[in-house]
């Protein structure tokens, strides 16, 4: 069963430390604590992907159905091994407490969230072989539409965004970034398009933007860290490459969820040998799988120093 970080916290008990790390991973990203991650067994997961469906006919009376066989893509996943180590000098832990451990390892979990939600848009395992590749690698084909296919793009178009909810199976959420969120805020006060853009408050009392009845949710939101969609993308019909893209997903078991042997471990070395410091290890192995043909949608050649239009 797939479950998102946020419930999986829930589930660990007697180990107050791994729940709370797992907590602060699906808190610190948007995109962390929506993606549901299910456990399996091994470090790799094979599934088949339906491609084309067989086709159906009539027959007459005394006569045979025509052979039809659908198309069944097999695909493999292997799971990468993500974390890292926090190192904390003793001199500080008795000058300014045991805290001081705490706090590092939680801006060290933080960093790693932001780093997996990276990666889940933009991984290439050509560019980084011990990574997995993200939805920008995946999608392909009919599952890639252009906002606006002239030169230098176009401002995001709400008739496309429909087209790619449209092409999505049982979509769930919109991945966009930071400029773009602000212009469909900006776009929100337009009559036309009021209605379609609301804010509500999630379970924790944080405002979020819904269009059409699916959150929004910002892949950039510390971009201090990472930029997962920066405006640097070429656009299809040339130009200067300052595009972006936005992303339309479904966030369920069986569609695009993370993959993983268990959740996050949280391993307290101690005091090295080596040098005065204690150190606390944080690894995940995790990987993505995308289940379904039309799990995800990816809209690029998006200007988002433009106004939206509908």
């Amino acid at each position: 069963m797939a479950l998102t970080l946020i419930e999986a916290a829930k589930t660990v008990s007697g180990d107050v430390v791994r729940s709370a790390v797992i907590q602060i991973y699906g808190e610190s990203s948007e995109i962390m604590g929506a993606i549901p991650f299910g456990d399996i067994a091994g470090n790799a997961y094979k599934y088949n992907v339906e491609q084309t469906l067989p086709g159906i006919a009539f027959r007459g009376l005394n006569e045979g159905f025509p052979e039809s066989t659908g198309i069944i893509n097999p695909r493999i996943e292997t799971l990468a091994i993500a974390g890292g180590d926090v190192d904390v000098d003793k001199h500080i832990i008795r000058c300014m407490g045991a805290g001081q451990r705490a706090a590092q390892t939680s801006m060290k979990i933080k960093a790693l969230s932001h780093n997996m939600s990276d990666t889940i848009i933009n991984g290439d395992s050509s560019v980084n072989p011990k990574a997995f590749d993200g939805l920008k690698v995946r999608l392909t084909g009919s599952q890639v539409i252009s906002n606006n296919a002239a030169a230098d793009g176009g401002p995001l178009s709400l008739a496309k965004l429909d087209q790619a909810i449209a092409q999505t199976d049982m979509p769930t959420h919109i991945i966009a970034s930071k400029a773009v969120k602000l212009k469909l805020t900006a776009a929100a006060r337009t009559p036309a398009v009021t209605g379609y853009i609301v804010h509500e408050k999630n379970a924790m009392g944080v405002p979020v933007m819904f269009y059409n009845g699916l959150p929004i949710l910002v892949a950039d939101a510390s971009s201090d860290l990472f930029a997962s969609i920066a405006s640097n993308e070429p656009y299809t019909g040339g130009g200067t490459p300052d595009g972006q893209s936005l992303y339309v997903v479904s966030f369920m078991e069986g569609y695009v969820q993370g993959i993983q042997s268990s959740t996050p471990i949280v391993t307290d070395l101690g005091e090295l040998d080596a040098k005065p410091v204690m150190r606390l290890r944080i690894e995940w192995d995790i990987s993505l799988a995308v289940l379904h043909p039309r799990a995800a949608t990816r809209l690029r050649d998006i200007d988002a120093a433009l106004a939206v239009v509908v």
